[in-house]
């Protein structure tokens, strides 16, 4: 293994915290991960990584390394990806993680233009609505609506909207709440959302004339997947707090029907997440690009 793949395997073991996550990511056997990085340490002089049974930990001069080498090797894959071209024009994988509700409304509708834009980009889609160790699990970037991961740099793409709804049937049977308090009293089953990572229920948020409200109303069905909420309130098994995008179709083809739209909160931030070591990558900028455009076009309703 040359040297350059070397300071690559060294990178992977700072990003990943461990032999095995590395050589998985980059498909390498342990025992030549762990070479190359011996024969570096060597040529070098210095001690990169503390090793024992249980974890690897990163030396003073393996960060100070590790600094240096990060943005150097992600301007090398740039000028690799555009070297030859008349315009820039970037290639290879690009490995995205996104939702479930985002991937099968926004995004995948939308690809065919991206794809037309950049033929030579091989585009990877994750959907999960868990979250991704973006950094560990060697993932370009992140489709997210929080930005508190203070290892990555978390850049707003946009807003979304809330509406709170249910089926027609649901509505024939139980009618429509006037006031959110109204859900906590069981009167008007919920169908709810839960944390696939925590196991925790996602709190429904209200909002009306600056009067902020949570609640947290007992559900007798939970699901943690975007599209299977979906399928709850059309169904008829409760009514739903989610994403606008999201009910939208269903809404405007009369099978259901928007509640509480007085007490529509404020709208949820989104942000594409990628660890700094991706910031000067073409294929990020130029997807980050594109999809501010998507969800600014959402938002003005084209």
């Amino acid at each position: 293994m040359d040297q350059l793949q070397a300071i690559r395997a060294f990178a992977r073991v700072v990003e990943t915290g461990g032999f095995a996550r590395a050589a998985q990511s980059l498909q390498m056997p342990n025992a030549t991960l762990s070479k190359a990085i011996q024969a570096l340490e060597k040529q070098l002089g210095v001690k990169l990584l503390e090793r024992s049974t249980r974890r690897v930990n990163v030396t003073r001069d393996g960060a100070a390394y590790y600094a240096r080498t990060q943005p150097l090797l992600s301007e090398l894959d740039d000028i690799h990806a555009t070297l030859g071209r008349a315009q820039a024009s970037p290639s290879g994988r690009l490995r995205i993680e996104t939702g479930g509700a985002a991937a099968s409304g926004l995004l995948i509708p939308a690809l065919p233009d991206f794809c037309a834009r950049y033929p030579d980009i091989e585009l990877q889609v994750g959907v999960t609505d868990r979250t991704v160790d973006v950094i560990g699990e060697n993932i370009d970037c992140a489709i997210r609506v929080t930005a508190t991961d203070g290892a990555l740099i978390s850049r707003k793409i946009g807003t979304l909207t809330w509406t709170t709804c249910a089926s027609v049937a649901y509505l024939k049977r139980y009618g429509a709440p006037s006031h959110p308090q109204q859900l906590m009293e069981g009167d008007f089953p919920v169908a709810g959302y839960f944390s696939s990572h925590t196991g925790m229920t996602a709190p429904l948020r209200f909002s009306q004339q600056g009067e902020a409200l949570e609640i947290t109303p007992p559900c007798k069905v939970m699901v943690n997947e975007s599209n299977a909420h979906l399928a709850t309130a059309l169904a008829g098994i409760g009514l739903v707090h989610t994403l606008d995008f999201m009910v939208r179709p269903a809404i405007e083809a009369g099978h259901l029907q928007p509640v509480l739209e007085e007490w529509r909160p404020e709208p949820q931030d989104v942000y594409l997440c990628y660890a700094p070591s991706r910031q000067l990558s073409t294929k990020v900028r130029v997807f980050a690009d594109w999809v501010t455009g998507v969800y600014t076009r959402m938002a003005e309703g084209h």
